[in-house]
Protein backbone atom coordinates (compact mmCIF):
# COMPACT_ATOMS: atom_id res chain seq x y z
CA UNK A 1 0.00 0.00 0.00
CA UNK A 2 2.90 2.01 0.70
CA UNK A 3 4.51 1.78 -3.09
CA UNK A 4 1.42 2.28 -3.99
CA UNK A 5 0.81 6.02 -2.33
CA UNK A 6 4.43 6.48 -3.31
CA UNK A 7 3.59 5.64 -6.80
CA UNK A 8 0.20 7.54 -6.91
CA UNK A 9 2.14 10.80 -5.44
CA UNK A 10 4.98 10.67 -7.88
CA UNK A 11 2.16 10.56 -11.15
CA UNK A 12 0.27 13.33 -9.87
CA UNK A 13 3.90 15.41 -9.27
CA UNK A 14 4.61 13.97 -13.10
CA UNK A 15 1.27 15.14 -14.06
CA UNK A 16 1.12 18.81 -12.99
CA UNK A 17 4.81 19.00 -13.98
CA UNK A 18 3.76 18.24 -17.46
CA UNK A 19 0.85 20.30 -17.32
CA UNK A 20 2.86 23.15 -16.21
CA UNK A 21 5.34 22.45 -18.91
CA UNK A 22 2.33 22.10 -21.58
CA UNK A 23 1.63 25.82 -20.36
CA UNK A 24 4.50 27.11 -21.10
CA UNK A 25 5.23 26.02 -24.25
CA UNK A 26 1.74 25.85 -25.76
CA UNK A 27 2.03 29.12 -27.87
CA UNK A 28 5.27 28.39 -29.40
CA UNK A 29 5.15 28.11 -33.46
CA UNK A 30 1.83 29.19 -32.78
CA UNK A 31 -0.57 32.12 -34.10
CA UNK A 32 -2.37 34.40 -31.45
CA UNK A 33 -5.12 36.07 -33.37
CA UNK A 34 -6.67 39.95 -32.17
CA UNK A 35 -9.92 40.18 -33.84
CA UNK A 36 -11.50 43.54 -33.74
CA UNK A 37 -15.44 44.23 -34.17
CA UNK A 38 -15.11 46.64 -36.26
CA UNK A 39 -13.48 48.39 -39.50
CA UNK A 40 -9.54 49.20 -39.32
CA UNK A 41 -9.79 52.66 -38.41
CA UNK A 42 -11.19 53.91 -35.42
CA UNK A 43 -10.53 53.62 -31.45
CA UNK A 44 -11.40 50.10 -31.26
CA UNK A 45 -9.29 49.46 -34.45
CA UNK A 46 -6.50 51.43 -32.55
CA UNK A 47 -6.45 49.95 -29.60
CA UNK A 48 -6.49 46.36 -30.81
CA UNK A 49 -3.46 46.98 -32.85
CA UNK A 50 -1.77 48.68 -30.28
CA UNK A 51 -2.00 45.35 -28.10
CA UNK A 52 -1.23 43.31 -30.48
CA UNK A 53 2.12 44.63 -31.05
CA UNK A 54 3.21 44.03 -27.80
CA UNK A 55 1.21 40.83 -26.39
CA UNK A 56 3.30 38.33 -27.83
CA UNK A 57 6.33 38.87 -26.09
CA UNK A 58 4.84 38.50 -22.84
CA UNK A 59 2.61 35.26 -23.70
CA UNK A 60 4.69 32.01 -22.57
CA UNK A 61 5.79 30.95 -26.11
CA UNK A 62 5.91 33.92 -27.74
CA UNK A 63 3.56 33.52 -30.29
CA UNK A 64 3.15 35.30 -33.67
CA UNK A 65 0.33 38.11 -33.07
CA UNK A 66 -1.68 38.56 -36.40
CA UNK A 67 -4.63 41.39 -36.56
CA UNK A 68 -8.57 40.19 -37.99
CA UNK A 69 -11.08 43.14 -38.39
CA UNK A 70 -14.30 41.44 -38.57
CA UNK A 71 -16.96 44.63 -38.77
CA UNK A 72 -21.00 43.74 -38.62
CA UNK A 73 -24.01 44.38 -36.59
CA UNK A 74 -21.82 47.29 -34.43
CA UNK A 75 -19.54 43.96 -33.58
CA UNK A 76 -22.04 41.22 -32.73
CA UNK A 77 -20.73 40.15 -35.67
CA UNK A 78 -17.59 39.43 -33.75
CA UNK A 79 -18.90 38.47 -30.31
CA UNK A 80 -21.77 35.87 -31.89
CA UNK A 81 -18.25 34.11 -33.56
CA UNK A 82 -15.74 34.21 -30.69
CA UNK A 83 -18.59 32.72 -28.62
CA UNK A 84 -19.55 29.79 -31.05
CA UNK A 85 -16.78 29.46 -34.10
CA UNK A 86 -13.56 30.60 -32.25
CA UNK A 87 -10.81 28.43 -31.39
CA UNK A 88 -11.16 27.53 -26.93
CA UNK A 89 -7.48 26.93 -27.01
CA UNK A 90 -6.47 30.64 -26.28
CA UNK A 91 -5.29 31.47 -29.63
CA UNK A 92 -8.28 34.00 -30.38
CA UNK A 93 -9.06 36.62 -28.26
CA UNK A 94 -11.40 39.56 -29.62
CA UNK A 95 -12.58 43.25 -28.53
CA UNK A 96 -16.24 44.23 -28.98
CA UNK A 97 -18.50 46.72 -28.29
CA UNK A 98 -18.57 47.96 -24.17
CA UNK A 99 -21.72 47.53 -24.27
CA UNK A 100 -21.73 43.88 -25.45
CA UNK A 101 -22.98 42.72 -22.42
CA UNK A 102 -25.62 45.19 -21.94
CA UNK A 103 -27.09 44.32 -25.67
CA UNK A 104 -27.12 40.84 -24.05
CA UNK A 105 -28.80 41.46 -21.34
CA UNK A 106 -31.36 43.73 -23.72
CA UNK A 107 -32.43 41.40 -26.15
CA UNK A 108 -30.91 42.96 -28.78
CA UNK A 109 -31.38 41.84 -32.43
CA UNK A 110 -28.62 38.92 -33.35
CA UNK A 111 -27.27 38.23 -30.16
CA UNK A 112 -26.30 34.81 -29.60
CA UNK A 113 -23.82 34.86 -27.25
CA UNK A 114 -23.88 34.65 -23.44
CA UNK A 115 -21.05 37.92 -22.37
CA UNK A 116 -20.70 36.66 -18.66
CA UNK A 117 -19.22 33.37 -20.00
CA UNK A 118 -16.84 34.98 -22.43
CA UNK A 119 -13.19 34.98 -20.62
CA UNK A 120 -12.34 38.31 -19.83
CA UNK A 121 -8.75 38.99 -20.21
CA UNK A 122 -8.07 42.89 -19.40
CA UNK A 123 -9.44 46.03 -20.77
CA UNK A 124 -6.66 48.86 -21.68
CA UNK A 125 -8.93 52.11 -21.16
CA UNK A 126 -11.77 52.93 -19.76
CA UNK A 127 -14.13 54.84 -22.44
CA UNK A 128 -14.15 58.74 -22.05
CA UNK A 129 -16.09 59.19 -25.83
CA UNK A 130 -17.78 61.95 -26.75
CA UNK A 131 -20.11 63.64 -29.21
CA UNK A 132 -18.82 66.05 -31.42
CA UNK A 133 -20.80 68.09 -34.14
CA UNK A 134 -19.51 70.29 -37.16
CA UNK A 135 -18.79 73.87 -37.08
CA UNK A 136 -20.86 74.21 -39.99
CA UNK A 137 -24.09 72.52 -38.40
CA UNK A 138 -24.59 75.10 -35.90
CA UNK A 139 -24.98 73.02 -32.83
CA UNK A 140 -23.52 74.41 -29.80
CA UNK A 141 -25.59 73.24 -26.53
CA UNK A 142 -27.76 71.10 -25.29
CA UNK A 143 -31.00 73.32 -26.54
CA UNK A 144 -29.94 72.85 -30.00
CA UNK A 145 -29.70 69.57 -29.89
CA UNK A 146 -33.69 69.63 -28.89
CA UNK A 147 -34.42 72.25 -31.16
CA UNK A 148 -33.58 71.02 -34.63
CA UNK A 149 -32.67 67.87 -36.18
CA UNK A 150 -28.71 66.74 -36.66
CA UNK A 151 -27.93 63.68 -38.33
CA UNK A 152 -25.21 61.63 -36.60
CA UNK A 153 -23.22 58.90 -38.23
CA UNK A 154 -23.39 55.30 -36.79
CA UNK A 155 -21.59 52.07 -37.16
CA UNK A 156 -24.59 50.46 -36.26
CA UNK A 157 -27.05 48.67 -33.55
CA UNK A 158 -25.02 47.22 -30.53
CA UNK A 159 -22.27 49.93 -30.73
CA UNK A 160 -22.38 53.34 -28.28
CA UNK A 161 -22.14 55.74 -31.81
CA UNK A 162 -25.99 54.44 -32.37
CA UNK A 163 -27.17 53.94 -29.06
CA UNK A 164 -26.56 56.94 -27.64
CA UNK A 165 -28.46 59.15 -30.59
CA UNK A 166 -31.22 56.58 -30.06
CA UNK A 167 -31.57 56.75 -26.03
CA UNK A 168 -31.20 60.70 -25.91
CA UNK A 169 -34.30 61.09 -28.57
CA UNK A 170 -36.42 58.91 -26.63
CA UNK A 171 -34.71 60.50 -22.82
CA UNK A 172 -33.46 63.72 -23.53
CA UNK A 173 -35.97 65.04 -26.21
CA UNK A 174 -32.81 65.32 -28.58
CA UNK A 175 -34.03 64.98 -32.24
CA UNK A 176 -31.35 63.32 -34.10
CA UNK A 177 -31.83 61.33 -37.27
CA UNK A 178 -29.32 58.58 -37.45
CA UNK A 179 -27.22 57.18 -40.03
CA UNK A 180 -25.53 53.65 -40.21
CA UNK A 181 -23.58 51.44 -41.44
CA UNK A 182 -20.38 52.77 -41.52
CA UNK A 183 -17.55 50.17 -40.73
CA UNK A 184 -15.83 52.11 -38.03
CA UNK A 185 -15.76 55.36 -36.18
CA UNK A 186 -13.01 56.68 -38.65
CA UNK A 187 -15.32 55.94 -41.07
CA UNK A 188 -17.89 57.90 -39.35
CA UNK A 189 -15.50 60.40 -38.62
CA UNK A 190 -14.70 60.90 -42.12
CA UNK A 191 -17.66 61.51 -43.17
CA UNK A 192 -18.14 64.26 -40.53
CA UNK A 193 -15.32 66.01 -42.30
CA UNK A 194 -17.03 65.18 -46.12
CA UNK A 195 -20.19 67.06 -44.63
CA UNK A 196 -22.03 64.09 -44.74
CA UNK A 197 -22.88 63.66 -41.54
CA UNK A 198 -23.24 66.36 -38.76
CA UNK A 199 -22.25 65.01 -35.70
CA UNK A 200 -20.10 61.67 -34.38
CA UNK A 201 -18.71 60.14 -31.21
CA UNK A 202 -15.41 59.01 -30.51
CA UNK A 203 -12.92 58.42 -27.52
CA UNK A 204 -11.83 62.09 -26.67
CA UNK A 205 -8.02 60.81 -26.34
CA UNK A 206 -8.18 59.38 -29.51
CA UNK A 207 -9.98 62.76 -30.93
CA UNK A 208 -7.36 65.06 -29.23
CA UNK A 209 -4.72 62.48 -31.31
CA UNK A 210 -5.53 61.93 -34.67
CA UNK A 211 -7.75 65.18 -35.29
CA UNK A 212 -6.32 67.83 -32.51
CA UNK A 213 -6.76 70.64 -35.39
CA UNK A 214 -10.31 70.36 -35.96
CA UNK A 215 -10.55 71.28 -31.90
CA UNK A 216 -7.63 73.79 -32.33
CA UNK A 217 -9.10 75.28 -35.54
CA UNK A 218 -12.83 75.07 -33.98
CA UNK A 219 -13.86 73.19 -36.89
CA UNK A 220 -16.00 70.58 -34.44
CA UNK A 221 -17.69 71.38 -31.38
CA UNK A 222 -17.18 69.33 -28.39
CA UNK A 223 -21.25 69.04 -27.57
CA UNK A 224 -21.63 66.57 -24.69
CA UNK A 225 -19.71 63.39 -22.75
CA UNK A 226 -21.46 60.09 -22.73
CA UNK A 227 -20.32 59.53 -20.10
CA UNK A 228 -22.48 59.23 -15.98
CA UNK A 229 -20.77 62.68 -14.76
CA UNK A 230 -18.65 65.07 -16.41
CA UNK A 231 -15.32 64.74 -17.47
CA UNK A 232 -12.48 66.21 -15.54
CA UNK A 233 -11.01 67.27 -18.87
CA UNK A 234 -14.11 68.84 -19.63
CA UNK A 235 -15.98 70.46 -16.66
CA UNK A 236 -18.25 72.83 -19.26
CA UNK A 237 -19.39 69.76 -21.24
CA UNK A 238 -22.59 68.12 -20.22
CA UNK A 239 -22.60 64.34 -19.59
CA UNK A 240 -25.43 62.16 -20.60
CA UNK A 241 -26.09 60.76 -17.57
CA UNK A 242 -27.39 64.49 -16.51
CA UNK A 243 -29.61 64.52 -19.33
CA UNK A 244 -33.07 62.62 -18.61
CA UNK A 245 -36.26 64.29 -19.13
CA UNK A 246 -38.12 62.13 -16.05
CA UNK A 247 -36.05 60.26 -13.75
CA UNK A 248 -36.64 57.29 -15.01
CA UNK A 249 -35.34 58.18 -18.27
CA UNK A 250 -32.43 59.44 -16.12
CA UNK A 251 -31.36 56.12 -14.57
CA UNK A 252 -31.88 54.49 -18.19
CA UNK A 253 -29.44 57.04 -19.81
CA UNK A 254 -26.58 56.53 -17.15
CA UNK A 255 -26.99 52.59 -16.92
CA UNK A 256 -25.67 52.79 -20.60
CA UNK A 257 -23.16 55.25 -19.86
CA UNK A 258 -21.99 52.95 -16.97
CA UNK A 259 -20.63 50.97 -19.72
CA UNK A 260 -17.62 53.38 -20.18
CA UNK A 261 -15.60 51.09 -17.76
CA UNK A 262 -15.69 47.95 -19.90
CA UNK A 263 -13.89 50.39 -22.47
CA UNK A 264 -11.61 48.91 -24.67
CA UNK A 265 -11.49 45.27 -23.23
CA UNK A 266 -10.44 42.17 -24.60
CA UNK A 267 -11.90 38.69 -23.87
CA UNK A 268 -11.52 35.05 -25.10
CA UNK A 269 -14.00 32.23 -25.92
CA UNK A 270 -15.93 30.33 -23.36
CA UNK A 271 -15.22 26.67 -22.22
CA UNK A 272 -11.43 27.41 -21.88
CA UNK A 273 -8.77 25.70 -19.38
CA UNK A 274 -8.17 27.65 -16.53
CA UNK A 275 -4.43 27.58 -16.95
CA UNK A 276 -4.51 28.86 -20.07
CA UNK A 277 -7.02 31.74 -19.03
CA UNK A 278 -4.95 32.76 -16.32
CA UNK A 279 -1.79 32.86 -18.63
CA UNK A 280 -3.41 34.96 -20.70
CA UNK A 281 -4.41 37.73 -18.29
CA UNK A 282 -0.89 37.44 -16.91
CA UNK A 283 0.30 38.45 -20.34
CA UNK A 284 -1.78 41.09 -20.31
CA UNK A 285 -1.00 42.52 -17.24
CA UNK A 286 2.88 42.34 -17.72
CA UNK A 287 1.99 44.43 -21.41
CA UNK A 288 0.55 46.97 -19.52
CA UNK A 289 3.85 47.65 -17.26
CA UNK A 290 6.59 46.96 -19.93
CA UNK A 291 8.28 49.85 -20.78
CA UNK A 292 7.86 48.90 -24.22
CA UNK A 293 4.25 48.98 -24.21
CA UNK A 294 3.90 52.16 -22.18
CA UNK A 295 6.73 54.22 -24.22
CA UNK A 296 4.15 53.08 -27.53
CA UNK A 297 1.10 54.54 -25.90
CA UNK A 298 2.98 57.40 -24.75
CA UNK A 299 3.97 58.59 -28.61
CA UNK A 300 0.22 57.85 -29.55
CA UNK A 301 -1.19 59.80 -26.92
CA UNK A 302 -2.93 56.55 -26.36
CA UNK A 303 -5.09 56.85 -22.56
CA UNK A 304 -4.38 53.78 -20.57
CA UNK A 305 -6.11 52.95 -17.15
CA UNK A 306 -5.96 49.27 -17.46
CA UNK A 307 -7.60 47.21 -15.66
CA UNK A 308 -7.37 43.33 -15.19
CA UNK A 309 -9.43 40.08 -16.61
CA UNK A 310 -10.92 39.09 -12.90
CA UNK A 311 -12.18 42.57 -11.94
CA UNK A 312 -13.54 43.28 -15.72
CA UNK A 313 -15.31 39.70 -15.57
CA UNK A 314 -17.11 40.18 -12.44
CA UNK A 315 -17.69 44.14 -13.69
CA UNK A 316 -19.56 42.10 -16.72
CA UNK A 317 -21.64 39.83 -14.53
CA UNK A 318 -22.89 42.61 -12.38
CA UNK A 319 -24.78 43.42 -16.16
CA UNK A 320 -27.24 40.70 -15.67
CA UNK A 321 -28.10 42.34 -11.95
CA UNK A 322 -29.78 45.57 -13.91
CA UNK A 323 -33.00 46.24 -12.59
CA UNK A 324 -36.24 44.78 -14.00
CA UNK A 325 -37.37 48.35 -14.67
CA UNK A 326 -34.37 50.22 -16.17
CA UNK A 327 -33.87 47.24 -18.85
CA UNK A 328 -38.18 47.17 -19.61
CA UNK A 329 -37.58 50.69 -20.45
CA UNK A 330 -34.78 50.41 -22.10
CA UNK A 331 -36.36 47.83 -24.41
CA UNK A 332 -39.29 49.22 -24.76
CA UNK A 333 -37.35 52.45 -26.42
CA UNK A 334 -35.09 50.27 -28.47
CA UNK A 335 -37.97 48.12 -30.05
CA UNK A 336 -40.00 50.92 -30.98
CA UNK A 337 -36.74 52.44 -33.01
CA UNK A 338 -36.31 49.09 -34.69
CA UNK A 339 -40.16 49.50 -35.94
Amino acid sequence: MRRLFACSVVALALTGAAQAQSEDTFFKGRTLSVNIGFGNTGSYDFYGRLLARHIGRHVPGAPTVIVQNMPGAGSTKLANWMYAVAPKDGTAIGIASQTVALEEVLGASGVQYKAARFNWIGRLTSSGEVMIVSAASGVRTIDDMRRREIVVGTTGAGSPSQGYPMLMNAGANAKFKIVTGYPSSGDVLLALEKGEVEAASGLLSHLTAAHKSWLDEKKVHILLAETVERMAALPDVPAVGELGVTPEDGAMLRLYASTASVGRAFFAPPDMQSARVANLRAAFDAMTKSPEFLADAEKLHADITPMGGAELQKIVAATAQTPSGVVARMKAVMHATEK
